[in-house]
């Protein structure tokens, strides 16, 4: 370590002084071991007025004026004062962080870093200098009048390096600005403890004792702040033991960092114990990412795990404590899927993702055992955060389970969801509001904001619904719920009550959810995908149904929520159903538009350079044309919108520019000549909102939306044409297939629009 030669020192600045001529060659600071040096230390509240190590060393080169500008500075009168001490006090050596440490070179401070907490541990003496405090006595109270920013005490309370350098020495001295002594850290260990939050007997004995678990170390620094977001990892090495890189630039993947190196040389559990700090409905990593989630952990201790078995040992079926082995609670390796390790688990009543996992530690003596909630996802289980009060299930069903908890930072975004609700307000039901509280119908989520929820209310049959959209694993999700009428008496539950009810229940099923939605919505090779939901309300003639589908390249996912009444004892599977669709991946598309594919085609064209489907057209098949499936797949025509209702037959959209795709085949072909007629329904506004007005009449049915007369290939002639078409079913025409809709022509015909 390079320490500060204080005779030399003094003795320059004297000659500078008197403006007597300095002999350049007189080395400042020299290297020293620290382990055999006596040498003396400062602590301090950096200012941006410090000197560095180059101007320390060439301090003697400078020109006067710049001389005289180091030496006015705050940080050259903090070293003058601390180097007059060290010599009032017999030291000639001096170590302070400003100035002995050359920043230039990486290697070097690297190393620093790694060796500080030692540093302060070998120092004869450790000179802490609070720079705010003119009186000459120790504050002993909180005056957040003269400290406004460090929680009422001096800032050097405040810093994240200190607490090291409180704990490290065994001699420290405090002192004023004006660097008159004003206590040490032994006789002012009680006030220090209430300050710190760290026990007395750490003041008085260190740390080379009975040593506080890693949680309860880690509370230490969670009120503390650094300059730079690495330093609140790498100031607590010494304190913990670690030795590892310094990446500059990392942010918070150094506290990860930290954790991992911690989780490789110990098996001290309580590193999970940390607390979410209120982020409700939060999944992420087993790791926190900040000191302060420990905030809680200042009197955590680790049981003995023949104490901790026995404490759980009523919950716990004998054959799973039979095979509970003591040595499995210490070994939990860290690998590329995960941090693997035996933990014990019970499941929450009714949340079949989330789990309640024990650690072998607590928060004080005879105290029970510490539990955190974990989710699973994808065979891996992750920290979850919740504010909800879970019921676990009963006594004895601790499971002893192994398993991998993910400690990689997961994918965290922002999801807007485009809410469309007209239908539903159309049919008399009405819209309560929103919690938490949002304008318009735009809902966006993240981390921090995961779910929000829409509340409406039917007045004739006395129910509440709820619609929440959330946000969980990275995957975004909705959910539908409904109160029971003979759970409510209605106007007497208000819909906020309602609603704050609601948003607890689905951020605690979050994952739940979030794994239904990612399964409805898996996608194919060449089609998006729509999700739906219907939900039949109980006790009343109204199905709800939710439509959504997710415009990739925005991640804004567009939802249309309708309700229609169908017989009460109608039955609908209440799950997400997915379905492929074409063009969805435009933010400004009407969902009325979307159409379903049939899952039929059999050849592929390109069509105006975009690759389509294509089926041959059954016979006399043309454009409109709808009706449905029989068992054996073939396409049963029922009618046609153009002849059938009475309105203007919409402009039509020719295309041409059609080319065979010889990943796709078409019989023995190998080309297909230009076709002779082609023929689109057109995607446009007008169009469809006359699919919309059909969707009461047409429910279920396919429909015609393309027609291709093409010369059909033959050695002799191309006198012959065969016809391939193009059938879908209109998003807005998909109901209820479990029911049995009357038929078009019983219903009569529609006025056009």
């Amino acid at each position: 370590m390079h320490l500060i030669n204080v005779e030399a020192f003094l003795r320059r600045e004297e000659l500078i002084r008197e403006r007597k001529q300095v002999d350049r060659r007189i080395r400042i600071l020299e290297f020293r071991d620290d382990e055999t040096t006596p040498y003396a230390i400062l602590s301090h509240r950096w200012s941006e007025q410090e000197v560095h190590y180059d101007e320390m060393t060439e301090l003697a080169k400078m020109k006067m004026d710049e001389q005289d500008e180091v030496r006015r500075r705050l940080g050259y009168q903090k070293i003058l004062g601390c180097c007059k001490q060290a010599k009032g006090d017999g030291y000639g050596w001096l170590w302070i962080d400003t100035c002995c440490i050359d920043k230039r070179s990486s290697a070097e401070l690297s190393e620093a870093i790694n060796s500080m907490y030692r540093w302060y541990e070998n120092s004869r003496v450790c000179y802490t200098y609070l720079h705010d405090v003119p009186g000459t006595a120790f504050p002993v109270e909180s005056d957040k009048r003269t400290y406004p920013n460090s929680n009422g005490w001096p800032e050097w309370f405040s810093r994240g390096w200190t607490l090291q350098e409180m704990i490290a020495p065994n001699d420290v001295r405090f002192f004023n600005k004006d660097w008159h002594h004003i206590g040490d850290k032994k006789t002012l260990a009680a006030i220090l403890s209430s300050i710190t939050r760290v026990p007395q007997h750490v003041l008085t004995n260190g740390l080379s004792g009975n040593r506080p678990c890693v949680a309860q170390i880690m509370s230490w620094a969670a009120g503390r702040m650094t300059s730079r977001v690495e330093d609140r990892a790498y100031s607590l090495l010494g304190l913990l033991d670690v030795n590892m890189p310094m990446l500059y630039g990392e942010g918070k993947k150094a506290f990860h960092r930290l954790q991992l190196e911690i989780i490789r040389m110990s098996n001290d559990q309580s590193i999970f114990a940390w607390d979410s700090i209120g982020r409700n409905g939060w999944t992420g990593s087993i790791l926190a990412d900040d000191p302060s989630f420990f905030r809680h952990c200042d009197t955590m201790e680790l049981m003995d795990p023949d104490e901790f078995i026995d404490s759980l040992k009523n919950h716990i079926s004998e054959e799973a404590l039979h095979s509970v082995e003591e040595d499995r609670f210490g070994i939990f390796p860290v690998t590329n899927r995960g941090i693997q390790i035996w933990m014990l688990l019970r499941p929450y009543v009714e949340f079949r993702s989330v789990f309640e996992a024990w650690l072998p530690c607590r928060y004080r003596p005879f105290s029970p055992p510490v539990s955190i909630k974990l989710a699973s996802w994808k065979s891996n289980y992750y920290r979850y955060a919740t504010s909800l009060w879970l019921k676990v299930s009963g006594d004895r069903t601790l499971q002893f389970r192994q398993l991998y908890l993910r400690y990689q930072d997961m994918l965290h975004h922002e999801t807007t969801f485009e809410i469309d609700d007209s239908a539903i307000t159309k049919n008399g039901i009405t819209y309560c509001g929103t919690y938490p509280e949002t304008r318009g119908n735009t809902v966006t989520l993240n981390a921090t904001n995961p779910l929000c929820v829409k509340v409406y209310s039917d007045s004739q049959v006395n129910c509440h619904f709820a619609v929440g959209f959330g946000q969980c694993f990275g995957q975004d999700w909705i959910h539908f719920t409904y109160k029971k009428p003979s759970n409510i008496i209605f106007g007497k539950c208000s819909w906020e009550d309602y609603a704050k009810e609601e948003y607890n229940k689905m951020l605690a099923r979050g994952p739940e959810h979030a794994r239904s939605m990612a399964k409805a919505r898996s996608r194919g090779e060449r089609y998006d995908r729509v999700c739906i939901m219907q939900t039949h309300i109980l006790g009343s003639t109204w199905t709800v149904q939710t439509s959504c589908f997710m415009w990739e390249s925005s991640r804004k996912c567009g939802v249309r929520i309708e309700a229609f009444q169908c017989p009460v004892s109608c039955n609908v599977p209440d799950e997400w159903i997915g379905f492929n669709v074409e063009g969805t991946n435009g933010p400004n598309r009407d969902m009325r538009g979307l159409m379903i594919a049939s899952g039929l085609n059999q050849y592929e064209l390109l069509v105006d350079g975009v690759l389509m489907e294509f089926s041959l057209a059954p016979d006399g098949v043309k454009l409109g044309d709808y009706g449905h499936f029989t068992d054996s797949k073939d396409f049963h025509r029922e009618g046609n919108i153009f002849s059938d209702f009475n309105f203007p037959v919409p402009v039509l959209e020719f295309t041409s520019n059609i080319q065979y795709n010889p990943t796709g085949f078409i019989e023995n072909k190998g080309f297909l000549h230009k076709p002779l007629l082609s023929l689109s329904l057109p995607r446009n506004d007008y169009f469809n909102r006359l699919l919309t007005l059909f969707s009461t009449q047409l429910i279920n049915r396919y429909l015609i939306t393309r027609v291709i007369q093409y010369p059909k290939w033959d050695t002799n002639s191309f006198s012959t044409t065969e016809p391939l078409c193009t059938i879908e079913k209109p998003l807005v025409w998909h109901r209820n297939e479990h029911t049995d809709p009357p038929s078009v022509r019983e219903s009569g015909r529609i006025n056009g629009i």
